[in-house]
């Protein structure tokens, strides 16, 4: 357990009405909660200065043995925004705590003990799980408990966390269920539970972790607000991002192994696309099949997804919708905003940078008119394939590898867009554009973390990286293209595919390079190369 503070707080009002009463309300926001937040991993606002904190509601949640409360606060900072966070708190003597986590020591009346994250405390999860799986639960005000009609009758028994906590916290029941409980909250409903609701109960569609229940809160509006996300616990081996690295760091190891040349390697154009059947024998010889079997798969799965999302007529949050101006103006403003951006990190972090990629950076510094205007040239009127509700942060850090099979998650989207950006209909091949940039990422982090491992030179390697590179995302358009074309999801013909697929990658490649230079400058050298590449390819 954490040492405590040395300072205990004082309140003379009972725990049961402590949001009743102003001097608690005032004390847990101004000092409390600015002290506890600031040392949590979900806490989104480190990089900002804190200016104060506001209540803006609770809901109180009682148990047969503890009274909690459901917190909803307003962080706001003096760079002139805010951020909303809701925190479930409880009130528990000293023998009963079950966690590291504790927000202060407190005395309420004549009753000592210690306000905690309520998560942390099992009859708080007992709770809100029973909430969601039994029906007749007292009903609360303003908080709406939901449970599939798909998930069968289910009880309590087990819990326990998953993971380390990060943005959200993770709870297992019964080892059969995972609740995502969202940390920071946005006033709206989130889309990791609007798409994966949709998915399970309207699409059947088998490769997400099936809906099980969700937690939502109403604002003054009515407008929903989810807390939490329930779904089923998915046996795997892993992510997808840990499983290509491996895969990848054997095939450089493979090429030494057996003494292959690069010329003896025949190379295949940037996005074409490749029937397996189609790839040359020399480099069967040095990736196997299994590998382009898999991405094979990992496509199917996508263009399942994208069916899915695409297919609906009567939800007109997911029915297919055409280009138009005020999606363009949106898109243009928000692609030359981001670039902007993107300048003054680059501008600003040169100095960080090795010769090598110090070149790169200034090709795409002399380049910035050509690429704002790749961004501005965007003629809504020219393209004929639709828009769809998508993954939105499509990488390969967002699958789970089972026994012969993918399952995607996570469907919250971008974490720099707002909720309502993140909702907007876009082409399927901006998902498309993600997980080739995390292929090409998958490449160059093998190359760079392990290239003590290998015997063949920088420039080869490279070569090399990038060959590989193209005969995987060949293999995934040609599976991809057959079968979306094949259920009439409209991404539009030959050219148009290309315009957008190119459109988004360099779009996702600025994006990335931006965050490279403010944490990992050694690996701009990564989304460099393929924003120069997409920019050198006609």
């Amino acid at each position: 357990m954490e040492a405590p503070p040395a300072d205990m707080y004082e309140f003379s009002v009972d725990w049961t009405k402590a949001f009743e009463n102003e001097d608690f309300v005032k004390t847990f926001a101004s000092e409390i909660l600015e002290r506890y937040i600031l040392k949590k991993r979900w806490y989104a606002g480190k990089a900002s200065t804190l200016k104060y904190i506001e209540i803006i509601r609770h809901i109180k949640l009682n148990s047969k043995r503890n009274h909690f409360y459901g917190v909803l606060i307003e962080v706001n900072f003096k760079e002139a925004f805010f951020q909303n966070y809701f925190i479930p708190i409880g009130f528990i003597h000293h023998e009963e705590i079950e966690t590291n986590t504790l927000i202060a020591p407190a005395k309420f009346n004549k009753q000592v003990g210690y306000l905690v994250d309520a998560l942390h405390i099992e009859d708080f999860r007992k709770l809100l799980f029973e909430h969601i799986v039994e029906k007749n639960r007292t009903a609360l005000p303003n908080i709406i408990f939901h449970k599939s009609e798909l998930a069968g009758m289910i009880k309590y028994d087990t819990s326990r966390f998953l993971g380390a906590e990060q943005s959200n916290t993770s709870i297992v029941f019964n080892e059969k269920y995972v609740l995502k409980f969202f940390r920071r909250i946005y006033l709206n409903s989130n889309p990791d539970y609007e798409i994966n609701r949709f998915l399970t109960e309207k699409q059947q569609f088998k490769n997400t972790p099936a809906y099980v229940g969700s937690i939502n809160i109403l604002d003054e509006e009515k407008e929903v607000i989810t807390l939490g996300l329930m779904q089923e616990l998915i046996p795997n081996q892993g992510d997808a991002w840990v499983y290509f690295l491996k895969e990848i760091e054997q095939l450089f190891k493979t090429f030494d192994q057996k003494k292959l040349k690069l010329q003896n390697l025949p190379d295949t154009p940037l996005y074409e696309r490749i029937k397996i059947q189609q790839i040359p024998a020399e480099i069967i010889d040095w990736v196997g099949l299994n590998l382009f079997l898999k991405v094979e798969k990992l496509a199917l799965r996508t263009a399942e997804m994208h069916i899915c999302l695409g297919s609906d007529s009567q939800d007109t949050a997911f029915t297919p919708t055409h280009y138009n101006g005020d999606y363009s103006v949106w898109l243009k403003n928000r692609m030359l905003y981001q670039f902007q951006n993107r300048l003054n990190t680059i501008e600003n972090n040169l100095h960080k940078l090795d010769e090598a990629t110090l070149s790169m950076a200034r090709t795409f510094l002399d380049s910035k008119k050509i690429v704002r205007k790749r961004f501005v040239d965007f003629d809504w009127t020219a393209l004929k394939s639709e828009r769809i509700r998508v993954h939105g942060d499509y990488h390969l850090g967002q699958v789970l590898v089972t026994d012969g099979d993918f399952y995607i998650l996570d469907f919250e989207g971008e974490p720099e867009s707002t909720i309502r950006d993140r909702k907007v209909k876009q082409t399927p091949l901006k998902d498309v554009a993600g997980m080739f940039r995390s292929f090409h990422y998958a490449i160059y982090s093998v190359l760079l973390t392990k290239k003590e491992q290998f015997k063949a030179d920088e420039k080869t390697r490279f070569e090399l990286g990038e060959r590989l590179y193209r005969y995987l995302i060949g293999v995934f358009l040609e599976t991809y293209i057959n079968k979306v074309e094949s259920k009439n999801l409209n991404i539009g013909y030959q050219s148009e595919i290309l315009f957008l697929l190119k459109y988004f990658l360099l779009e996702k490649a600025v994006y990335e390079l931006g965050y490279e230079m403010n944490s990992r400058p050694q690996w701009a050298m990564i989304p460099l190369k393929g924003i120069l590449r997409i920019l050198n390819h006609q």
